[in-house]
């Protein structure tokens, strides 16, 4: 039996130009294509990003992934589409994998690789790395992330006021991704550290919408939108300190 590939493709940060050529050409002749979903609709910016570079007859199936943090409701989801994929597979047929950014970076994706991992570990799997929302945001503002010796800090929105705390003072440079939800209190630990004056916020890079503000305390308490990250670059070096 021959067993089909399954390509896990970043489609970049929401511009359309900055998908890899690599994924064009695997798009261009998979026969089945995947994008994740909230299970409240049925859009997927991915998808639309990438539907440009498909096959005319390419199957297009919408993955729901219900937007909750309860464990037994993750993996049902989890399982029930990584049942779906495996028997695209099993049927001969390659198939892709949508996400934003990159598809090792805070994405489906990886739950989804897990998953397949545990029911089958012999289907073919291949992933083709993405342009992140963050290098986008850095080009976009020119920020440089790092430079000599420096670390960057990437982390996730959604971490508890503690573990923040902890982990700002240790870094040169973060990111911080998914700040959507709990932009207020993030916003407070920043200013508490001193970081605020030094964080760029940037919301829908690349996107029609885009928005930049390099002043996270003129928000006034407004929540940014889903896709929002912060990039806090602390005292820039002279060429002295390099």
């Amino acid at each position: 039996m021959t067993l089909g590939i399954l390509y896990g493709i970043g489609v970049g940060p929401g511009q359309p130009d900055l998908i890899t050529l690599r994924a064009v050409r695997v798009l261009a002749r998979v026969d089945v294509v995947f994008a994740a979903r909230s299970t409240r609709n049925d859009y997927s910016l991915a998808l639309s990003i990438a539907e440009p570079h498909l096959k005319p007859e390419a199957r297009i199936e919408r993955l729901g992934f219900p937007m909750s943090r309860d464990p037994e409701e993750l993996t049902r989801a989890w399982e029930a589409n990584g049942r779906l994929v495996a028997e695209v597979l099993r049927s001969g047929h390659d198939a892709a994998f949508l996400t934003l950014g990159d598809p090792m970076i805070y994405s489906t994706f990886g739950y989804l690789l897990q998953t397949l991992e545990r029911m089958d570990p012999d289907l073919p799997v291949e992933v083709i790395p993405g342009v992140t929302s963050y290098q986008a945001a850095a080009a976009r503002t020119r920020t440089i992330l790092t430079e000599s010796g420096e670390n960057l800090l990437i982390t996730s929105g959604v971490e508890d006021d503690t573990r923040f705390q902890e982990l700002l003072p240790l870094a040169d440079n973060a990111v911080i991704l998914k700040t959507y939800k709990q932009f207020g209190k993030i916003r407070g630990i920043l200013e508490k550290l001193d970081l605020a004056r030094s964080t760029v916020l940037a919301s829908r890079v690349g996107l029609p919408d885009e928005r930049i503000i390099r002043d996270i305390g003129s928000l006034n308490g407004d929540t940014p939108p889903y896709l929002s990250l912060m990039i806090v670059k602390k005292s820039p070096k002279g060429p002295e300190d390099r």
